[in-house]
């Protein structure tokens, strides 16, 4: 099975990013966003990385190319 990650175009609210890493991880996406905004508003992790994340990471749709 070749796991890749990438941003999700079926689980999104934003970017895709959060749905993207639950199904890389195969965990409830649910549960990665919860611990998303909690490292961003105890500064763990910021807005900023989130944003690198949605500009770095392929879309779901390019690996049907």
């Amino acid at each position: 099975m070749d796991k890749k990650l990438r941003l999700s175009q079926t689980d999104k609210k934003i970017g895709g990013v959060c749905g993207g890493l639950a199904k890389f991880l195969g965990i409830d996406s649910t549960a990665v966003r919860v611990a998303m905004a909690l490292l961003v508003f105890v500064g763990g992790m910021s807005l900023l990385v989130y944003l690198i994340m949605w500009l770095i990471i392929p879309d779901e749709l390019e690996q049907i190319k």
